[in-house]
């Protein structure tokens, strides 16, 4: 078991029980979630196996949130990653998630000023931009990745572009019904 020296270590044994290293007590996948949020950097390890399993108890405080009707994750986002499994793209796809994570939790101040200052008008434009420069970074990422570079991104079928021009439409039209809900459920705040 090997560990960052500022790193908690937490155990899971047998029972489901959690046991919290650095404070000698057990704790609960909401407490788990509370460090996390609080930016305490844990470790859970089997107890009996001494096996790693921080991904999958992080993975159940996921789960825990969104059964508690704490919806983080989209459908379309869910079944995308799940596309992903035992895809080419595997393997790019955490680096890929995680470098998004990181700009958005950097933007997140920046990206609530905006959300705040232009609610009146769209409050979508913050998230659309975050959204289009994801989107190109990806689609940069993804041409290092062709086998004949730049030339090959050139030569797409047409078939792969009206998909993706279509895919966006259909993301505009979902930002303009929110907005439209937005609106209404203000107008219904006014009255």
């Amino acid at each position: 078991m090997t560990k960052k020296s500022d790193q908690t270590i937490i155990k899971k044994y047998a029972n489901r029980r959690l046991y919290n290293t650095g404070t000698s007590t057990y704790v609960t996948l909401e407490d788990l979630s509370e460090m996390v949020k609080a930016e305490e950097d844990f470790v859970v390890f089997d107890a009996k196996s001494g096996d790693d399993i921080t991904r999958s108890v992080l993975t159940q405080i996921i789960f825990e949130h969104e059964n508690k009707g704490q919806n983080l994750l989209p459908i379309a986002f869910l079944r995308q990653l799940i596309r992903f499994y035992g895809d080419s793209m595997q393997t790019l796809v955490p680096s890929y998630l995680e470098f998004s994570m990181q700009n958005l939790t950097n933007d997140q101040d920046n990206l609530r000023k905006q959300l705040a200052d232009s609610f009146g008008g769209s409050p979508f434009e913050a998230m659309e931009e975050q959204v289009r420069r994801n989107s190109e970074m990806f689609e940069n990422a993804m041409k290092m990745f062709m086998p004949f570079g730049p030339a090959a991104a050139a030569a797409q079928p047409k078939a792969q572009e009206e998909k993706k021009t279509s895919e966006l439409d259909v993301l505009k039209d979902q930002i303009a019904d929110m907005q439209k809900k937005i609106s209404e459920l203000a107008d219904k705040k006014d009255d």
